[in-house]
């Protein structure tokens, strides 16, 4: 081992065995490391399976067999750090809660390399980040689409990360969104079930799939109708898939207004309700509660806010219109 890495080592349980390399060791590393990660560790040879030093990620593991991980000491992150105003909700030496606004994206991926909560946060926490996963960064347990605003948490240590992680992955997370929706929700209160997967008649959507996927459920609560063409609902996730709301809402006939990619085009009367949803410049989707248990004290930690400031607007101006329309 070179000098500060650090190995982590497990055994197989019967329940992975015969499971590619990758994928079992995914399923068993305490930080939370992704498969893609884990797969260039192997490939860089710091995996040894029952002692030997194994470099193909689709090797199949056995039950009893000893994973040895080596994982590289911290290096400097490869993002750049940026100066970008944060409104930070929550701040120790393990976490950070911050609000992000709608137009924010989390990561730099193609198309946003810069600009990112991600830049953000190696900014705000310059000095204070410990080396998640052998790279300096922060913690990125859970995101909120782009246009989506909202509370969210990050780790600045690998203890934290593991344990906020494995919050996220028990489903041991409070979540509860706004959504103003097309339509009028019935009933006017329930679940939503559906295993979501990549649409496979369009790989840049989600959608309920009835092979494959994930298991995924949203409770809706209908809060505020606008007659019978919008709703302010609130949303709570059993689970967290990627466009789950968005996904689910548009199942039940109520995508969210200003959603441009699950939104189908609607009938309208061409009235001030219909001409008020069409100009909202984003989904109408806010994470407004956030609730965890704290990595170092196990203190439950919940933070609400008020509805984001346009989606209140928005409702305003949608129960203004229903008034007039009715």
């Amino acid at each position: 081992m070179e000098s500060g890495s650090e190995r982590f080592e497990t055994l197989v349980p019967p329940a992975l065995a015969g499971e590619r390399l990758d994928r079992a060791l995914a399923a068993l590393h305490p930080a939370g490391l992704s498969r893609s990660r884990l797969k260039a560790l192997i490939e860089e040879g710091r995996v040894c399976v029952a002692g030997a030093t194994i470099t193909e990620p689709s090797r199949k593991v056995k039950e009893g067999e000893t994973l040895d991980v080596d994982l590289p000491a911290a290096r400097e992150a490869t993002q750049a750090a940026e100066d970008i105003a944060l409104q930070v909700v929550f701040e120790d030496d393990s976490l950070i809660v911050i609000d992000k606004p709608a137009g924010l994206v989390v990561h730099p991926a193609p198309g946003n390399a810069g600009g990112t909560l991600v830049n953000a946060l190696l900014a705000h926490c310059r000095g204070s980040l410990s080396g998640i996963g052998g790279v300096e960064r922060p913690g990125i347990v859970h995101r909120l689409d782009k246009d989506t605003s909202g509370l969210m948490v990050a780790a600045k240590t690998d203890r934290a990360h593991r344990h906020l992680s494995a919050q996220f992955a028990r489903h041991d997370v409070e979540r509860l969104y706004a959504a103003i929706v097309r339509g009028r929700p019935r009933p006017t209160e329930g679940d939503i079930e559906g295993n979501i997967g990549r649409d496979p008649n369009n790989r840049k959507r989600m959608a309920l799939v009835k092979t494959g996927g994930k298991s995924a459920r949203t409770h809706y609560r209908t809060v505020e109708p606008f007659g019978q063409r919008a709703a302010l609902v609130e949303c709570r996730l059993a689970t967290g898939r990627t466009h789950q709301i968005r996904v689910h809402m548009a199942s039940i006939g109520c995508p969210l207004v200003g959603d441009a990619v699950y939104a189908r085009k609607a009938r309208t009367k061409g009235d001030a309700l219909d001409a008020t949803m069409a100009a909202f410049p984003r989904q109408a989707l806010d994470a407004f509660v956030l609730g965890f248990l704290h990595p170092e004290t196990g203190e439950r930690l919940r933070f609400a806010r008020a509805y984001a400031p346009d989606i209140e607007r928005l409702r305003s101006e949608l129960a203004a219109a229903a008034k007039v329309a009715a």
